[in-house]
């Protein structure tokens, strides 16, 4: 695996934690079943999003304990979750669990298997201007549909755009970066690279696939 400071651009946010490493080895394993995927990708989820939303905008407030006031901060301003489907919805629950108000859009792609880029079979997105948005796709591979999408949503008004992936590839990092500098990105990991048929090594193969048990 790569070392998150000798090829990784400012705007990218490796989550280097215990729990971080304890989750993904969990995920990487192939003998991991389904319904333990699913439980292991929740509790990442939860990790990765946490620092996702470190820097969301908030207010100044206060709020009335049992004893006094107190002085607080507020979320300011609304937040919109996109999951790339099918892949993606399995981040999403960690974000609707951590924030209940979050509206939700989806964003249907696909990947020519021959040409490695993507197609869009569906986009629906609530109204993104002055929101933070975050993109959800696990795996950032050769970086095109995470591109792509990012681009759809920034022509339906999102300038506060995040991609939140389980595990990246230096090759998707680069070209997300070259198309869409201002998008961060937080993984709980960067890998070596990707292979012949563009999947990331090492990877945890396809992450559809296990996670809903199809082949």
């Amino acid at each position: 695996m790569v070392e998150p400071s000798a090829r990784t651009p400012a705007n990218v946010s490796v989550v280097e934690h215990p729990l971080t490493s304890h989750l993904l080895a969990g995920l990487r394993d192939e003998s991991t079943p389904p319904e333990q995927f699913r439980h292991l990708s929740k509790r990442l989820s939860t990790v990765l999003v946490l620092e996702a939303t470190r820097n969301l905008p908030t207010r100044r407030a206060r709020v009335t304990t049992p004893l006094e006031e107190a002085d607080a901060e507020l979320l300011d301003g609304g937040v919109v979750a996109v999951p790339i489907l099918r892949a993606g919805l399995g981040l999403l629950e960690a974000v609707t669990d951590l924030l209940p108000d979050v509206q939700v859009g989806y964003a249907g792609l696909e990947r020519d298997e021959s040409t490695l880029q993507p197609t869009s079979y569906y986009l629906k997105v609530p109204n993104l201007d002055g929101t933070s948005t975050l993109l959800l796709d696990p795996m950032l591979a050769t970086g095109g549909s995470a591109a792509f999408a990012a681009s759809l949503l920034k022509e339906r008004g999102a300038r506060n755009v995040q991609l939140v992936c389980v595990v990246a590839a230096p090759e998707g990092i680069e070209r997300l970066a070259n198309e869409h500098p201002d998008v961060g990105v937080v993984t709980g990991a960067i890998d070596s690279h990707l292979n012949d048929v563009g999947f990331i090594v090492p990877g945890l193969g396809d992450f559809g696939d296990r996670l809903f048990g199809t082949s």
